[in-house]
C-alpha cells in the first residue's frame, strides 16, 4: 500500500485519518527568536509543552493527520516538532520542503543557477529533492510535499524560479506541492498556468487559501483544471467570514466539487508576525483561527448548508489521502 512520510517515519496512507491540509505548528523565524525574542516572548520548553496539549486536544477531536506546509521563509526547524510530535504519538504530522517568498529567492541562491555568477543547475532543485528523498538537516525525517508561493506580486522573477524548482523537483520525486495563492487577485491561475508548462500533474496541486474567495467562477476554473482547491483558512474571519466560507464549500459540494476540496485552518501553536503571547493576540484579531474551529463549528454549519457526510468525508479523508497516494 501507499505510504506517506511523517515526522515518526512512513506510515500506510489509509490511516491518515481526517486530515487537516494546511495547519502550522510553529512559525518562528529563527534569527528573529536569536536576536529579539529568547527570554522575552518566546521560551522553549513552555511553547513546546503548550504545542503538545493543543495538538492532543485536536486530536481528541478526531484528527489524525495534520499537515503542515512550515518550509524556510516560514521558520521551518524539524527538530522542535518532533519533539512535540513524539508526545502526541495519536497524530501524524506531514513536514514540507520548498520556500516561502514573496517575490526574491534567497541570498543563498541569488548567485548559484543557470547564468548566474557560478552556473550551475538551479541548487535549490536538488535541495529540495534531498528533503524529500534522504532527510532534512541530518535529522533522517523526509518531506512528503512541496510547498511555494505566488502571492499578489505574481509571478516576479525570484518566484518564477522558486516554482520552477518546486516543479522540477516534483517531477522528479512525484512528491505532491501546495502553492499560497492570493485569492483576491486570482493568482491560482498564474501558478496553475506554469505548473502545466512545466508538465505538473495539477490533481497533485492543492492551491492553498483558495477558500478565501467566494466567487464560484473563479473557484471552478481552477478546479476544472484537476487541482484541489485549499478551502483552508477557516476561521481567519478578518480575509472571509466562516459563514461565507461555509457556504461557499456548500455551493461547491452542490456542483460536484467535494472531490477537488480540503479543509484547515492556516493556523499554529505559536506564530511570530505579533510578537509577545501568541494566544491573547490570536483571541483579539480572530478568536475562531483555532485546530478545533472546524470540528466544533464549520461540520455543524456544511451538514445545515445540505453537505452529506460522505462529502465532508471525502474532503477529510479520501482527498488528502489521494493527494499523498
Amino acid at each position: 500500500m501507499p505510504t506517506v512520510e511523517t515526522l515518526r517515519g512512513p506510515v500506510d496512507v489509509n490511516t491518515m485519518g481526517q486530515t487537516l491540509m494546511h495547519d502550522h505548528v510553529f512559525v518562528l523565524a529563527t534569527e528573529h527568536v536569536d536576536n529579539y525574542g529568547a527570554g522575552a516572548w518566546w521560551d522553549e520548553e513552555t511553547r513546546v509543552a503548550d504545542a503538545v496539549t493543543k495538538l492532543r486536544a485536536v486530536a481528541a477531536k478526531g484528527v489524525r493527520t495534520i499537515v503542515d506546509p512550515t518550509v524556510w521563509g516560514l521558520g521551518r526547524y524539524v527538530p522542535r516538532v518532533k519533539r512535540v510530535a513524539d508526545q502526541v504519538p495519536e497524530l501524524n504530522i506531514i513536514a514540507a520542503t520548498g520556500l516561502y517568498s514573496y517575490d526574491e529567492v534567497p541570498h543563498q541562491y541569488e548567485h548559484r543557477g543557470p547564468g548566474l555568477l557560478i552556473d550551475c543547475p538551479d541548487p535549490m532543485i536538488d535541495d529540495f529533492v534531498r528533503d524529500l528523498t534522504e532527510g532534512i538537516a541530518g535529522t533522517g525525517i523526509k518531506a512528503a510535499f512541496l510547498k511555494c508561493v505566488v502571492e499578489a506580486k505574481g509571478l516576479t522573477p525570484g518566484v518564477e524560479r522558486i516554482c520552477k524548482a518546486v516543479a522540477q523537483a516534483h517531477l522528479r520525486t512525484g512528491a505532491p506541492i501546495t502553492v499560497h495563492t492570493n485569492s483576491f487577485t486570482q493568482s491560482g491561475l498564474l501558478a496553475l498556468d506554469l505548473f502545466g508548462k512545466e508538465g505538473v500533474d495539477l490533481t497533485k496541486v492543492v492551491i492553498g487559501h483558495a477558500g478565501d474567495s467566494n466567487d464560484l467562477d473563479y473557484l471552478m476554473r481552477l478546479a476544472d483544471t484537476g487541482a484541489i482547491l485549499g478551502m483552508d483558512r477557516f476561521g481567519l474571519d478578518l480575509y472571509n467570514p466562516t459563514p461565507q466560507r461555509v457556504a461557499t464549500v456548500a455551493a461547491l459540494a452542490a456542483r460536484g466539487y467535494a472531490d477537488r476540496m480540503v479543509l484547515s485552518h492556516d493556523t499554529a501553536c505559536f506564530m511570530d508576525y505579533f510578537g509577545g503571547p501568541w494566544d491573547e493576540t490570536r483571541d483579539a484579531v480572530a478568536p475562531n483561527w483555532r485546530y478545533d474551529h472546524i470540528h466544533d463549528d464549520v461540520l455543524a454549519a456544511l451538514r445545515d448548508s445540505g453537505v452529506t457526510d460522505d462529502q465532508i468525508e471525502q474532503m477529510l479523508v479520501f482527498n488528502p489521502k489521494r493527494y499523498f497516494s
